[in-house]
């Protein structure tokens, strides 16, 4: 059966485009910030697009999407595939909705070719994977597999003080049904986001397991004073500490190489005045590492760092870890159904691991799980001229559909 179906590349590339126009930016990305009304919009057209396709389309309290086609047994949990749809402020056109799409088209491929699955089959779209907007990311499928209450995930806000209940309610997306339910296997694929697949000329990269992941948020509290009479020596310049661990952060990264990364990717400065000395300065810390002993290290080595500035330039401080996400191994046999898919079509391919956080590393945690990587061009993402190919494009689906009709059926364990 899975060696039956055959996606329709062209078909699956034009959603993607059509869906890129929501959102658009002048230099060919998107800007589609979780539970903004341009969210809305491409929830909109996906859900049409999904009922267009013969599913039942639930939505649950978190706002996440699900559209499902029915399966011969209904007492078999479903296979689901999905991502995300909303993007970094200065986003591409791929980064989670090409995973979101890709699902469809498994679907759509499907009602072309007349396959009844003894599983149903479901596509997904997670609320809230950035955590651009509302912070921790992946916050709505971390409800979904227990890792955060709904409350939780409810209750978290943004810059602006607004909730992600408040803006589920506003755009239309608070549904009714409850957070979680039985998964018989997850697939995400996903865009690499990284340079190794093009490096390698690698088609396809069969996800093995997804770093671990430590955010933290540092607030410098120093004093604000006039830039012109004030003596060096008795400054506490909040930002001039801020930028000492910003270096430091870049030293823990290369000092735990070649796994390892360490970044400072927010910044917020008060007053934000030419000629006074910053008095207090809010700043967002991201560790990553594949082992979680190193990712402990390197949370030691960022605290001593930031008590070292606190001392040396005499500032208040406040660090708190908001997030920990632990490395994760993903189900062998749903690796295996990924790499034996790859082979069955010919496409070159490795085993990689993510650098990167996915909605699939918590859905891991409550259901058998792994990840389809395609190359983008330079490796580049989170950024507007994040690109791919048609033909991995397609490639990374076709190994999606057959993986997931596998798993889909009735003895499969």
């Amino acid at each position: 059966m899975a060696d039956a179906i055959k996606i329709n590349g062209e078909r699956l590339w034009d959603s993607l485009m059509e869906m890129a126009k929501i959102g658009a930016t002048d230099k060919g990305g998107v800007c589609r910030l979780a539970l903004t009304d341009v969210d809305k919009a491409a929830r909109d057209l996906f859900v049409q697009w999904c009922e267009e396709a013969g599913c039942t389309v639930t939505i649950d309290q978190m706002g996440n999407i699900f559209g499902r086609r029915e399966g011969r047994n209904p007492e078999l949990p479903p296979v689901m595939t999905g991502s995300h749809i909303d993007s970094q402020p200065t986003g591409g056109k791929f980064d989670g909705i090409y995973g979101v799409l890709s699902g469809l088209e498994v679907i759509r491929a499907l009602n072309d070719a007349g396959i009844e699955t003894d599983a149903a089959i479901e596509v997904s779209a997670w609320t809230n994977e950035e955590g651009s907007r509302f912070a921790p990311a992946m916050v709505a499928s971390g409800v979904f597999a227990g890792v955060f209450d709904l409350e939780y995930g409810l209750s978290r806000a943004d810059l602006d003080g607004k909730t992600m209940g408040e803006e589920l309610e506003r755009i239309g997306y608070a549904g009714k049904a409850a957070v979680g339910k039985p998964v018989r296997a997850f697939f995400e694929v996903h865009i690499e986001q990284g340079p190794i697949l093009e490096h390698e000329d690698k088609t396809i990269g069969v996800v093995t397991d997804a770093q671990g992941q430590r955010w933290y948020e540092v607030t410098f509290t120093g004093q604000e004073a006039h830039a012109g009479p004030t003596p060096m020596a008795t400054r506490r310049d909040a930002l001039v500490g801020t930028a000492r661990v910003i270096d430091a952060v870049n030293k823990i990264g290369l000092d735990n190489a070649p796994l390892a990364c360490a970044t400072v990717g927010l910044v917020e400065v008060h007053p934000n005045s030419r000629n006074t000395i910053p008095g207090r300065v809010f700043f967002a810390v991201d560790l990553r590492h594949p082992d979680a002993e190193t990712l402990a290290a390197m949370d030691t080595q960022l605290r001593a760092a930031v008590a070292k500035v606190q001392d040396e330039l005499r500032l208040e401080t406040e660090l708190k870890e908001i997030w920990y996400s632990p490395p994760v191994p993903f189900n062998a046999d749903c690796v295996a159904a990924v790499r034996r898919a790859a082979e069955a079509n010919g496409f070159a391919h490795r085993d990689i691991v993510s650098g990167a956080g996915h909605d699939a590393c918590y859905i891991s945690r409550v259901a058998p799980t792994s990840m389809v990587f395609i190359p983008c061009e330079g490796g580049i993402s989170h950024n507007e001229i994040e690109n791919a190919t048609p033909e991995h494009v397609a490639a990374g689906c076709q190994v999606l559909a057959q993986a997931m009709l596998e798993r889909a059926r009735a003895e499969a364990t």
